[in-house]
């Protein structure tokens, strides 16, 4: 995806106002040589942000006539309203070691014999991981095929399949479940055990006639 950002000289907290003001963005890129203070458009940044992949692959930034990469790093929202407020960028070239959440699309799920066969309920327990590769190796997102996922199975962090270079961090968790295939919430349910009632206990009636002749 590319970008188109521009120098900005002023900064402090009322230059930022003023930008804001004007539907811009305060941002800045770091990395790979002196940070440099910019400005972007704020509705294309705003509508930027709500892509999957401008948040998770290399990015073009268009700036002073040059084209570099960069990587989106983190971005402030308005704790209300619809605008943010500041964005960072991280320069990268094809050696640059990065740590990155990639996200998950899962595939044939609907065509598993979990969800076919026995109307399973598939639990997505994470939708991204974290990885850490070069940049040039950066993958936007990894597909998890569910195709032939059964029922009670689970799919591990080992199960996924990842480019030469890059390896997934769990922090020190042994292969985590990323989904799995639970039976239908009917069939979890065991029957409860028939409990007799206890026996009634003697109701004290009236007394009998010939204790009432008496």
């Amino acid at each position: 995806m590319k970008f188109v950002a521009y120098e900005r000289t002023q900064q402090g907290t009322g230059a930022s106002r003023r930008l804001r003001n004007a539907q811009k963005v305060p941002g800045i890129v770091y990395g790979a040589g002196s940070p440099t203070t910019i400005e972007l458009d704020h509705n294309a940044l705003f509508f930027a942000l709500k892509k999957e992949a401008f948040h998770s692959s290399l990015l073009d930034m268009e700036l002073g006539g040059k084209t570099e990469q960069v990587l989106l790093r983190d971005y402030q929202m308005h704790p209300y309203k619809p605008l943010v407020l500041h964005v960072d960028f991280q320069r990268v070239d094809a050696t640059t070691k990065i740590t990155k959440k990639v996200p998950l699309h899962f595939v044939n799920e609907e065509n598993s014999p979990a969800v076919k066969l026995d109307a399973c309920v598939v639990n997505h327990v994470v939708n991204e991981l974290l990885v850490q590769c070069l940049a040039s190796q950066l993958p936007e997102y990894l597909t998890i095929d569910l195709g032939n996922l059964v029922k009670g199975q689970s799919l591990h962090v080992n199960d996924v399949s990842l480019g030469d270079g890059i390896k997934v961090v769990t922090h020190g968790k042994p292969n985590p479940v990323i989904v799995s295939a639970n039976p239908p919430a009917a069939e979890e349910e065991e029957a409860a055990p028939v409990v007799a009632a206890p026996a009634a206990a003697p109701t004290k009636g009236k007394k009998s006639e010939k204790q009432n002749k008496k």
